[in-house]
């Protein structure tokens, strides 16, 4: 049997052998110290967010305006990881890799540090939107909203090709690869690259903007939500949503509502049979001045007006109101409609005539021989 103190110091030695070549030659005490630094980074990771991001915040509250608050929160979470960049790069520095690991830790650190930009900017496009809006004066709500979504896309593209940049990754070849490849998509896509153009010139157009009234016939009537590269959200007045593709959005007629500049009200009034020359004109006068009086209703020559005596129909003789409201508000325009028949129902009245209604007169010519008398109830005697 071996000498047992002999064979203890063997064990030691491959245990120090162990511990000192470690992982691709660095010894387990440098790992667990690098390990050690990380942890202290992300601790101050989080001291840094509750007490750098929380001050920062309390300053941007005390500004005028709400630009610098809603960048603070915006970049929250690119800041957080800011620690971790930097703690990243300072294990890469002390663990020292060598050789080709040595460069794919750099390239590693590099990359974070390229993530970390582009997320920080693509965060920040929200907050910057606020400046965009003024645009609106130029361009409509759904171009902005466009602009907003292409410069995100921007920062994606620009940050996802940086970082491939870095680990000797062409852009080049890989976008002359999906050049190719996009012409064989575009060849199975087409109804796509359809909507696509069909949204833009909807845009241009102007045809609706997020949050219109429109009506496109056979299709669908209700609220524009928003107007996507493929498809239009549009929810109906039961409040159920339906995308509309936008081939068919800029291929029909669509009816914009809400760009009415007044609500109109077209009536045909019929009277009964029985009303006089003089008491059709009383309605119709009467009509018009109710009309011409109140403040709800649009007056020539910025609208037409016509009450006139139109035509005899089967069972009336019928009065037509032609008029345009100033409001264009549903709810404010059927509370006009409600006061003016009301109004009408008095002028009626009040001319002595009545409204008519489907009615029809049998005409017997003569009676024949053999049917029963009529019977006449007797008079009561006083």
């Amino acid at each position: 049997m071996d000498d047992p103190i002999q064979t203890f110091k063997h064990f030691w030695r491959l245990t120090i052998d162990v511990w000192q070549t470690g992982v691709l030659g660095i010894d387990i005490g440098r790992l667990i110290t690098a390990l050690a630094i990380f942890s202290l980074f992300l601790i101050f990771r989080r001291l840094f967010t509750r007490f750098v991001l929380s001050a920062l915040k309390r300053m941007a509250r005390k500004t005028g305006n709400t630009f610098d608050d809603h960048a603070i929160e915006a970049l929250e979470n690119p800041v957080r990881f800011i620690p971790i960049v930097v703690g990243s790069f300072f294990v890469v520095e002390y663990l020292d890799f060598p050789g080709t690991f040595a460069i794919i830790g750099e390239h590693l650190v590099r990359s974070l540090i390229a993530f970390a930009i582009f997320w920080g900017l693509f965060k920040l496009v929200d907050p910057f939107s606020q400046f965009l809006k003024r645009l609106e004066r130029v361009f409509t709500t759904a171009m902005v909203e466009w602009l907003v979504k292409a410069i995100k896309a921007a920062f994606l593209f620009i940050g996802a090709a940086t970082i491939l940049q870095i680990w000797g990754i062409e852009v080049g070849p890989i976008l002359a690869g999906l050049g190719l490849f996009g012409v064989a998509v575009a060849l199975g896509a087409q109804d796509l690259f359809k909507n696509l153009i069909a949204g833009i010139l909807i845009i241009a157009e102007k045809r609706f903007n997020t949050g219109d009234w429109i009506k496109a016939e056979g299709t669908v009537e209700g609220t524009v939500e928003s107007i996507g590269f493929r498809s239009t959200v549009v929810r109906r007045f039961d409040k159920a949503p339906v995308f509309v593709p936008n081939t068919k959005l800029s291929d029909s007629a669509v009816v914009n509502f809400s760009s009415m500049t007044h609500r109109r009200i077209y009536w045909k009034i019929g009277v009964e049979y029985r009303t006089t020359v003089d008491q059709l004109r009383a309605i119709r006068d009467g009509i018009e001045a109710y009309v011409m009086e109140n403040e709800a209703f649009a007056k020539p020559p910025e609208t037409l007006l016509f009450v006139r005596i139109d035509s005899f129909s089967d069972s009336s003789i019928d009065i037509m109101l032609y008029c345009f409201t100033k409001t264009t508000n549903w709810g404010e325009w059927l509370e006009i409609k409600e006061h003016l028949a009301y109004a009408i129902k008095d002028i009626v009245e009040d001319a002595g005539s009545a409204f008519a209604f489907p009615s029809q007169s049998l005409y017997i010519e003569s009676v024949p021989e053999d049917s029963p008398e009529p019977f006449v109830p007797p008079q009561k005697q006083e």
